[in-house]
């Protein structure tokens, strides 16, 4: 996941409380042809309907029931508190229904439920039955049909107007307006219609094995309601820390594709906006061709995000994928990073996915593709510094044996275990802990094939362990004193502390491969300079400490060849300077 994630060049997101808050407020009002304001915000049941009288009428009364009958979910009230159990947009429409006088217990516990046709993306509606008992004659059985506008009004017949209705074909120009303006705005657009039955008739019609479904026609339509969902104050800026990136963002959305563009706007996401049913229309050559142009998807099933997906990674694309139904499980499991959410998520989603978001947050999705390239980062220093060390030491034992000096043996075996272990563990270890640098997110995604060694680490590697190894054998050579492997020496004890210094300095030099090793980041990570200081304490010791000495078969050195060892130790930082401005000159 974590080298994915590094290499990731385009999030698929969807909108509804990845790149918005999910905290719907019911905002616009059409009702027997007017639009109304709806004051208020969240889910709290203070606010009005600007405009619209008071009114005990049976057509607003009815919207309103209808508002809150098709529809599951509950906000309870309590102690100054507004808590939703349910889907946000349906709070939202509950919580209208109570700005318009509906008591939501009294009203279901009076109009029971007695069928359903639950909500469904590919259909995108949802159908309540309820029995409304009528004192002076036979009840009346009314079905409610909530979901998008343009399905529920494919459905309709008439709409409510004052004190008579209309037909469709002739208000629906004007309703398609009312839509249209506030699917600009941004807003999620709802609609609400009804359908009435005698009793008996309804009675009839289940006794004969009928199903709601074929009910759904002859509809009247009642209201559309425009719902705010704000875009998340984060999800701006970390759309535009991924365009930095060179990571592409796409939306995709079941909502209105006007709705969708307009939020798209508002989050900074560019390119054009398309339907699942201008994507039907398409061949894979087509999409293929016209993708990279396209930034918001709208009104998109679940098939079609398998689709996207598909057509993107024959691009070489590396994508990201969010999703958090049951039929989003595929795309997520095709993308190469799926990536589920973790509050409103289903678990068959959560399974499939790569990634689970636990506070369904955009922007921890670039948080993670930015922790990523860090630990990328990080196991790349690693590997450069650990590499470098060991071929250092190679070349050091290979020269040494095919020249003879010190018999072909510099340092006692002791000694190389303690390079390794003690010199080299917990100062590599600790380059776990650096932190991003500050152009991690102004980078392209690197390619999903390049190797942790490419051939310009690999030059840094070598480079590195050849000045180790010629700088250890020339303070060998030229310090005073016969080096032998059976003897302590003031040479060998000197090449020792020089190779172990270069240790040192190695490390800082391998902490970034194109930036100047002078500057203030070098001395960011404290644990790094504590694991440096712990090392170059305990080499000391085992100098000036008897049995130590004799274990490690070193002497004691005077305070000037010290000094001598880390001078000849640094040249490695300016080698690597001067390697690393050739770098930066080429790009």
């Amino acid at each position: 996941a974590v080298e994915t994630l590094g290499c990731t060049s385009v999030i698929c997101s969807d909108k509804t409380g990845t790149l918005t808050l999910n905290q719907m407020t019911a905002t616009k009002f059409l009702f027997e042809g007017r639009l109304y304001d709806v004051t208020g915000s969240g889910y709290s049941s203070t606010g009005t309907v600007e405009g619209l009288s008071a009114s005990t009428s049976d057509t607003l009364a009815t919207s309103a029931r209808g508002l809150a009958l098709c529809a599951d979910a509950v906000v309870h009230h309590s102690n100054g508190t507004d808590d939703l159990v349910g889907d946000p947009t349906e709070g939202a429409l509950v919580v209208l229904a109570e700005k318009l006088g509906v008591n939501l217990a009294q009203v279901r516990s009076e109009y029971p439920r007695i069928a359903e046709v639950p909500f469904d993306s590919a259909t995108k509606y949802m159908a309540t039955v309820h029995r409304f008992p009528i004192p002076s004659g036979s009840d009346l059985v009314r079905i409610y049909v909530k979901g998008a506008p343009d399905v529920v009004m494919s459905r309709c017949s008439q709409v409510l107007l004052p004190h008579d209705t209309a037909s469709m074909s002739t208000s629906r120009t004007g309703l398609d307006g009312h839509y249209d303006a506030m699917a600009a705005d941004g807003l999620r657009v709802l609609a609400l219609a009804v359908r009435q039955l005698p009793n008996a008739e309804w009675q009839e019609f289940v006794d004969g094995g009928g199903k709601v479904e074929d009910l759904l026609t002859d509809l009247t339509l009642l209201t559309l309601v425009g719902i705010v969902d704000p875009p998340r104050p984060e999800a701006k800026l970390a759309i535009e820390e991924a365009h930095s990136a060179g990571i592409a963002v796409k939306m995709i959305t079941g909502d209105h594709a006007v709705t969708a563009a307009s939020i798209g706007k508002q989050l900074g996401i560019g390119g054009r906006a398309v339907t699942g049913a201008d994507i039907e229309k398409m061949t894979d050559d087509e999409l293929r061709n016209q993708i990279d142009d396209i930034g918001v998807f709208a009104r998109v099933a679940p098939e079609h995000k398998m689709r996207l997906v598909g057509l993107l990674q024959s691009k070489k694309r590396v994508v990201a994928m969010t999703g958090d139904g049951v039929n989003d499980a595929p795309a997520l499991k095709k993308s190469d990073m799926g990536v589920a959410m973790g509050i409103t998520g289903t678990e068959v989603s959560k399974e499939a996915a790569t990634m689970v978001l636990t506070d369904d947050n955009f922007a921890t999705i670039v948080g993670a593709v930015r922790q990523g390239r860090a630990i990328y980062h990080n196991i790349v220093s690693f590997v450069r510094f650990q590499l470098s060390t060991a071929i250092g030491f190679s070349a050091l034992f290979l020269i040494a044996s095919i020249f003879g000096i010190a018999d072909g043996k510099p340092f006692a075996a002791i000694a190389i275990l303690w390079v390794n272990i003690i010199m080299d563990g917990p100062p590599a270890m600790a380059l776990a802990f650096d932190k991003p640098t500050a152009n991690v997110m102004q980078q392209p995604p690197r390619p999903m094939s390049e190797p942790i060694l490419t051939k310009r680490r690999w030059s840094a590697v070598i480079t590195s362990a050849v000045v180790m190894a010629v700088g250890t054998l020339l303070v060998l050579q030229l310090a005073p004193g016969e080096v032998s492997y059976d003897k302590a020496s003031v040479a060998g004890t000197m090449a020792f502390c020089t190779f172990v210094f270069f240790q040192f300095f190695n490390i800082l030099n391998a902490r970034n491969e194109t930036h100047s090793v002078f500057n203030r980041r070098t001395i960011s990570n404290w644990r790094l300079w504590a694991a440096l200081g712990m090392s170059g304490f305990f080499q000391v010791l085992l100098t000036v400490v008897g049995p130590l000495q004799d274990l490690f078969n070193v002497t004691s050195i005077s305070f000037g060849q010290w000094l001598i060892c880390a001078a000849v130790a640094s040249s490695v930082v300016f080698v690597e300077e001067l390697r690393k401005l050739v770098v930066r000159s080429e790009h």
